[in-house]
């Protein structure tokens, strides 16, 4: 038999309104291009090098091995970190889908589809899928930080 104590019902409670409140930040997209600005192709390719960057993974899953089987992949979590005036270079997402967390600061992005630079604070979501390619740029005068989930297919892939 099953008995409920009142603290454990109070701590129920009170972890149902914290996920309840992760639940809807997380639909909190970073910002968006807007609908008249979206155009294929529209920003051409730049040949920055990475600057201010610190790029660590935090871990990684071979997901061949796990019970999905996706053959050649590889689910990796990472932490970014960008100093002010530090750029993250050009790379595409053609082939390695990603989520990037805005944990800290704010940062700008410009993107191959969009004619405008798409600014993403502290709090925001960006998925990246195939059609993107990009770079960013912190010029604000505090560190970013991103947390990036991607699935990448080459291992020795180290694009951003």
């Amino acid at each position: 038999m099953f008995k409920f104590r009142k603290t454990s019902v109070r701590h129920g409670i009170a972890f149902a309104g914290i996920i309840v409140s992760l639940a809807s930040a997380s639909t909190a997209f970073a910002g968006e291009c807007p609908a008249d600005k979206m155009k294929p192709n529209v920003r051409e390719k730049v040949d920055y090098r990475p600057v201010g960057v610190t790029d660590v993974t935090l871990g990684s899953i071979n997901l061949e091995k796990q019970p999905a089987a996706i053959k050649d992949r590889e689910l990796r979590f990472r932490k970014l970190t960008i100093e002010p005036g530090g750029i993250v270079p050009w790379h595409s997402h053609d082939d390695r889908p990603a989520l990037i967390f805005v944990q800290q600061g704010e940062i700008v992005e410009y993107a191959s589809n969009c004619a405008d630079p798409i600014v993403h604070k502290a709090g925001d979501i960006r998925p990246e899928v195939s059609g993107t390619s990009h770079w960013w740029k912190n010029l604000g005068k505090e560190t970013v930080i991103l947390y990036v989930g991607d699935v990448r297919k080459d291992p020795h892939d180290h694009n951003m």
